[in-house]
């Protein structure tokens, strides 16, 4: 049975937390699997409330390790940064032998474009799991976490070392990892995950004239929103964008001037990607420049856009303004609209 809707999700929970009352022995498992189809319904709360139940409540999970990561991961998907960083930093300092651990928090810090924080912590694991030279057979697990590894350093532009050269070695599909992992790729896909690239890859080779039907549909013509600490961020590490923000307060003003510019020429479909200095670092070096250019930006959104990134502008009246301040839009930068 497919399960399409977050109704469905909910439903299959429900069904496998009963199951675990009937059978003891499988609780582990099933409240894993249910607490995975309650974030997939959206109800993040809820599954938050499961790791919790396998943490605290006797027998103790057969990995705990396993548990507080995706219990980190959920947190930081609903708005609890602050405590699942916590919760990271902890397992990094225990640096558990789970390969499945290490594998989920790394990529919870990929998702949230903290690439550097995520490359250290695959690196870690990989040197910790699978040190080299290493000749005997390395666990499915493993070769993941080093899968994921080079894919984060193709982001970051890394060069190869050895652990990127054994993964590799151990990739079996009939595209290499370099063209799984090319960072144009990944970026206009909205994917890291090699499975999906490869079928794109695929596709494109068999189905040319359908793929040029979806490059025709309009993504959303977006303007690029850095939020106050990330432009700090990023006028530090390049002065040289200075011109293009003189100050945060300016920032917003242009922006919400751009819009309304766009809007009354009749261009369809705006919106507003908010950047990250990470993010914007990782897209520079896939296209081999620097982030000081400041022909880069517009490039930046746009594919922020293509990936889904873009929230609809105007907002309603009553709905929170887009700048990030709590406010409604009316009473903030939408307050001199008729």
């Amino acid at each position: 049975m497919r399960l399409d809707t977050p109704a469905d999700h909910t439903n299959e929970a429900e069904r496998l937390l009963r199951t675990a009352e009937q059978y003891p022995g499988d609780r582990e498992p099933l409240l894993l699997r249910a607490a995975a189809h309650l974030e997939l319904a959206g109800d993040r709360a809820r599954a938050t409330t499961l790791y919790d139940t396998l943490l605290s409540t006797p027998p103790a999970p057969e990995d705990p390790h396993l548990v507080r990561a995706l219990k980190a991961a959920n947190l930081w998907e609903y708005g609890h940064e602050a405590e699942a960083r916590a919760i990271i930093a902890g397992l990094r300092a225990t640096a558990p032998e789970s390969p499945s651990a290490w594998e989920i928090v790394g990529e919870a810090l990929e998702a949230h474009d903290e690439l550097e924080a995520s490359e250290e912590t695959f690196s870690t694991a990989v040197k910790a799991l699978v040190p080299l030279p290493h000749e005997q057979e390395v666990p499915y697990a493993a070769v993941s976490l080093l899968v994921s590894r080079h894919r984060v350093r193709r982001l970051l532009a890394r060069e190869h070392d050895d652990w990127d050269v054994l993964a590799d070695r151990l990739h079996t599909g009939t595209v290499p990892l370099d063209e799984l992992h090319d960072p144009k790729r990944t970026w206009a896909l909205g994917s890291s995950d090699p499975a999906e690239l490869q079928a794109e890859i695929t596709r494109l080779r068999s189905e040319l004239g359908s793929y040029r039907t979806a490059l025709s549909r309009p993504f959303p013509v977006a303007v690029l929103l850095w939020p106050r600490e990330e432009l700090t961020e990023l006028l530090t590490a390049y002065p040289e964008l200075e011109a293009e923000y003189p100050t945060y307060d300016a920032h917003l003003t242009d922006l919400e001037a751009s819009l309304r510019e766009l809007a009354a020429a009749g261009t369809p479909n705006l919106g507003v990607v908010r950047g990250t200095v990470p993010s914007y670092e990782a897209f520079a070096a896939s296209e081999g420049a620097s982030p000081a250019d400041a022909d880069l930006l517009p490039q930046y959104a746009t594919t922020l856009a293509a990936r889904g990134r873009a929230v609809p502008w105007p907002p309603q009246r009553t709905a929170p303004c887009w700048c990030g301040s709590g406010g409604p839009y009316a009473d903030c930068h939408g307050k001199e609209l008729p």
